[in-house]
């Protein structure tokens, strides 16, 4: 007999799966967060953070809800992965409260020192990291050992924010090395997972020219933008970063082109994994681009592209799939995940033109269509992550 799926659990379904608590309390946290972030950046709210308003704000959007959102993928492709049981009731609360620990110790740091928010917030990507890897090398699952390198580098660049913020006043290289770990995060996965997704969409609703499979090309692009996200990490102003960074771009978007997007226009659960994915390419030119001519294109475009637009997107995007296809649910977008799918897009889009357009408008514009994208997903998918899975 095949190894069970699931333990014998009598607990609630909220600590069922790892997807669950942690998809909806990292939604709910994404919405939070900027709900919060807004009146910080017009001066009307002061945390009782140790970060500046600025770090808070760029702290939680890198290592506060993407931590949540990967670990609720991990602890679900693991078990598809390796075969073994996945973690559930007072080991998954553990997490939970782990993670939400973290978040109360970054807000309230100033009171508790820098120290402690450290050691507190630090842990949780560190057990993640370890359990992640207990449970890959325990079922033999080597090749997916890989998704756990820019995830110890995400937990590094974590620690490393936390001891800039203190030494120098703000982040700065913490900041970019985070950013680059979630961009060579996304492309693993989503390398895998989009094309994946799409070919058996095809396959079933529109026959004919299928994605190019996992190859040598998606090694190399993955390898290119690596570097290019290296270089810029240290040495964000230098040309040659710029290069790299242009030359990743290209790789991208053409690894993008191969995976047969334009084909999916009729189903959005589809779509949106490809429009998500299109920021990457899209940050990494904003990014070069700043370096060569910083007059006109600001640094801050190449970063919103990259965190509100590719890292909002890819997770909204990935979180509903998932919500429906591990609860029973019909994988298909109704007129509610349709509208979250389009807010989140407005949201990335429209904090790339306030880097261009400077303007306390555009911004909270940008802010209403995130919480409304991130809040919505709750709205709509909250019932499917808190309850027994449908039948």
């Amino acid at each position: 007999m095949g190894i069970p799926r699931l333990r014998a659990y009598t607990g609630p379904a909220f600590l069922s799966y790892g997807f669950r608590p942690f998809f909806f309390l990292g939604s709910l946290y994404a919405a939070l967060s900027i709900l919060l972030w807004l009146p910080m950046y017009a001066g009307e709210l002061d945390a009782h953070s140790a970060f500046v308003a600025v770090d808070w704000h760029i702290h939680e959007m890198l290592f506060g809800y993407p931590p949540a959102i990967v670990t609720g993928f991990l602890l679900t492709a693991i078990p598809n992965w390796t075969g073994r049981l996945p973690v559930q009731g007072l080991p998954l609360l553990a997490l939970v409260v782990l993670w939400l620990a973290g978040r109360a110790a970054v807000f309230f740091s100033a009171d508790i020192g820098w120290e402690a928010a450290a050691v507190i917030d630090g842990s949780f990507l560190l057990t993640v990291a370890a359990a992640a890897a207990r449970e890959i090398i325990a079922g033999r699952n080597w090749r997916n050992l890989k998704v756990l390198l820019p995830l110890a580098v995400l937990a590094c660049a974590n620690g490393v924010f936390h001891i800039e913020a203190h030494l120098q006043g703000t982040s700065d290289i913490s900041r970019r090395l985070g950013m680059a770990a979630a961009i060579v995060l996304i492309s693993l996965i989503g390398g895998r997972i989009i094309p994946s997704f799409t070919r058996n969409w095809l396959v079933r609703e529109n026959p004919g020219k299928l994605p190019a499979p996992f190859g040598r090309f998606d090694i190399i692009s993955i390898a290119i933008s690596a570097i290019a996200l290296g270089a810029w990490t240290f040495a964000p102003d230098n040309r040659a970063s710029g290069m790299h960074m242009a030359v990743a771009a290209i790789c991208q978007a053409w690894r993008l082109s191969r995976w047969a997007g334009e084909r999916t226009v009729r189903d959005p659960l589809v779509l949106i994994l490809h429009l998500a994915y299109a920021f990457v390419p899209v940050g990494l030119a904003f990014v070069s681009a700043s370096i060569f001519v910083p007059a006109t294109v600001p640094a801050a475009a190449g970063l919103h592209a990259l965190g509100a637009g590719a890292v909002g997107a890819m997770t909204l995007a990935v979180m509903t799939r998932a919500t429906l296809g591990h609860t029973g649910r019909e994988l298909k977008a109704g007129k509610g995940t349709s509208f979250i799918f389009v807010a989140v897009l407005l949201a990335g889009s429209l904090r790339i033109l306030a880097a261009f357009v400077p303007s306390d408008a555009v911004i909270d514009m940008a802010g209403a269509a995130w919480m409304a994208a991130f809040a919505g997903i709750l709205l709509i998918h909250g019932t499917a992550l808190t309850t027994p899975k449908a039948r």
